[in-house]
């Protein structure tokens, strides 16, 4: 019997969590999200939660951004976090963060303060509020930069080389000390994400790839095009948090878990070729000299389905490469998207740091 019936997703707003949330409610959960909204204005959405939006929508959403959820929202910085907002909670899913390389190096300290230590704070109020579950999203980023064909599984060390990666290890390393017979923490150490969501992000291998395509008719590739990534698509990861939500605490408690498929392990020039083939038209060129990128690693996935065996992936990268097209032709892009903030979190947050809509801490002014 699943004890698991309200749930609160931190970074509801986001790439994963605007898939995550309707997800959840579509299976039955009452969800509430928590987000410090910080890419809510207009030209950070993308297209409608909705699957079938009526004509016209997709270009009311840049003038509309603010989508009629059922699920109750509470706009709040999670550093803001109080006991008050986890009464009658049974599970969380903890997706807000600074979420990527770029952005924790802005001040690495201000990563520590919302990626660590806020996440310290929830956990332990989560804890203390009764909530069974708290599901965190990690990074395989954490395992740094491991080359020479070695397969990485949840047993290989961590070696994080950034501000953010070493806020997610410092992170898991705090939360599985609160393991217990009443308090049931997992880590989902994802892929890099892919894919189509209302908040999209351009600021990942494949999104870079397939926006500068559409764009520009043109991929740029820095390095030599051998280095390996893992990839997954972003809905895939919000349906991996419902089939964890649904398994017994006893099965997943404390466990870290690669999230991703092993076939989905791709060299970065191959993810090129899959946006080619959406977008047949386009030219693939490498730099005269290319960045020696030293950051090529695979991962094995095989505990993922010994623990969620009848998971079955919905998505993979030559499918959805081809759906992100279709959708930037039914929704649009910014001329030089990868120059404009819409999409991309760095720019956004010094968009919002240089109109001083927010202070240097990140807090809203």
């Amino acid at each position: 019997m699943n004890l698991i019936k309200t749930v609160l997703v931190t970074g509801s707003n986001g790439y994963i969590g605007s898939l995550l949330t309707p997800l959840l409610e579509k299976e039955g959960f009452k969800v509430i999200g928590l987000d410090a909204t910080y890419f809510d204005d207009p030209e950070c959405y993308f297209k409608p939660r909705t699957e079938n939006p009526a004509k016209g929508e997709a270009r009311q959403r840049r003038q509309e951004p603010r989508t009629k959820n059922q699920f109750k929202f509470i706009k709040k910085d999670v550093r803001y976090i109080s006991h008050e907002d986890l009464k009658g909670i049974d599970a969380v899913c903890h997706l807000a963060a600074l979420s990527n390389d770029p952005m924790g190096e802005i001040n690495p300290e201000l990563t520590f303060e919302i990626n660590l230590r806020a996440s310290e704070k929830l956990a332990n109020l989560a804890k203390t509020a009764g909530v069974k579950k708290f599901l965190f999203s990690s990074s395989c980023s954490v395992y740094g930069a491991i080359g020479d064909g070695q397969e990485i599984t949840e047993e290989t060390p961590t070696d994080p080389k950034t501000a953010y990666a070493i806020s997610k290890v410092e992170f898991e390393k705090s939360l599985l000390k609160l393991a217990d017979n009443n308090f049931c923490p997992v880590i989902l150490r994802n892929a890099t994400a892919y894919g189509s969501s209302p908040k999209f992000r351009a600021d990942l291998v494949m999104n870079n790839f397939a926006a500068n395509a559409f764009d520009t008719g043109e991929i740029k590739i820095m390095s030599d095009g051998t280095p390996w990534r893992p990839i997954i698509h972003a809905e895939d990861i919000a349906r991996i948090f419902v089939a964890l939500l649904k398994t017994p605490d006893e099965k997943v408690r404390g466990q870290i878990i690669n999230c991703g498929q092993n076939k989905e392990n791709f060299q970065v020039r191959d993810i090129a070729l899959a946006v080619q083939a959406a977008l047949p038209k386009i030219k693939i060129t490498f730099a005269s000299k290319p960045d020696k990128d030293s950051r090529t690693y695979k991962v094995n996935f095989d505990k993922l389905k010994k623990l969620l065996p009848d998971f079955q992936f919905k998505w993979n990268l030559k499918k959805a490469a081809a759906d992100l097209c279709a959708d930037f032709k039914t929704y649009g892009l910014p001329q030089n998207v990868l120059k404009q903030k819409h999409f991309i979190r760095l720019k956004q947050i010094q968009h919002l740091l240089k109109t001083k809509r927010v202070n240097p801490d990140l807090f809203w002014k």
